[in-house]
């Protein structure tokens, strides 16, 4: 897998969260694919896993409500190409359709490090270490 210069990745496994964040902030599924690896493994929900299209499509309806996520990496483990990545995130906000949006949680992620030296998922699990997951407070 290359890497594309229209958005950076990372060669630092502590700063991939980052990565993804800035991808997820600009609201483009595209974009935000890119931090992941093509057989990566997304779970939208405690207990379901999705991969390809499918996790294109579960990621754009977290970020269809156009409210910016900020991440706070825990702990970083790292072994040769592979790393766990403990990391807390909030989405908070007002939803492009004028609702209160709030999710958040704490992140239980694989990443690997690829042939071009860039990080990418292998496992994004937004509700690692909560499996009651995330709560949406939408307000009419």
């Amino acid at each position: 897998m290359t890497h594309s210069d229209t958005f950076p990745l990372t060669t630092r496994a502590e700063e991939h969260p980052h990565a993804f964040a800035r991808a997820f902030n600009t609201f483009d599924p595209d974009l935000l694919d890119r931090v992941y690896e093509p057989d990566a493994v997304f779970v939208p929900r405690p207990g379901e896993s999705v991969r390809g299209a499918d996790r294109r499509r579960a990621n754009g309806g977290f970020i269809a409500s156009r409210v910016p996520i900020r991440v706070a990496p825990r702990r970083v483990y790292v072994t040769g190409d592979t790393a766990l990545l403990i990391v807390d995130w909030v989405i908070d906000g007002i939803a492009a359709d004028g609702r209160h949006v709030h999710h958040e949680g704490t992140a239980t992620d694989v990443a690997r490090r690829g042939a071009d030296g860039y990080w990418r998922y292998v496992i994004d699990n937004p509700f690692g270490l909560d499996d009651a997951g995330t709560t949406d407070q939408s307000r009419a």
